[in-house]
């Protein structure tokens, strides 16, 4: 009975890594890496084109448009 005990405590203690080789292993870490570089690539071209959308609104802009989004009051210059 104590063997059975021992034996299940020794399976709930190994871990995922003990389980799979260390060349697997260092596959995953370089895939993580790998993964985690390209999304990074995504997230700044992401946020590179948005940046170009804004300009280019920006560029487009009617003059109501414009003056509504400035911060200048007129009666302060009278």
């Amino acid at each position: 009975m104590d063997k059975k005990r021992s034996q299940q405590k020794k399976d709930h203690d190994l871990t995922l890594s003990d389980m799979i080789s260390d060349d697997l292993m260092k596959q995953l870490k370089e895939k993580q890496l790998e993964l985690k570089a390209k999304e990074e690539q995504q997230e700044k071209l992401a946020e590179e084109r948005k940046r170009r959308e804004r300009k280019q609104r920006e560029k487009n802009k009617s003059f109501e448009e414009l003056l509504s989004d400035s911060n200048l009051d007129w009666r302060e210059f009278k």
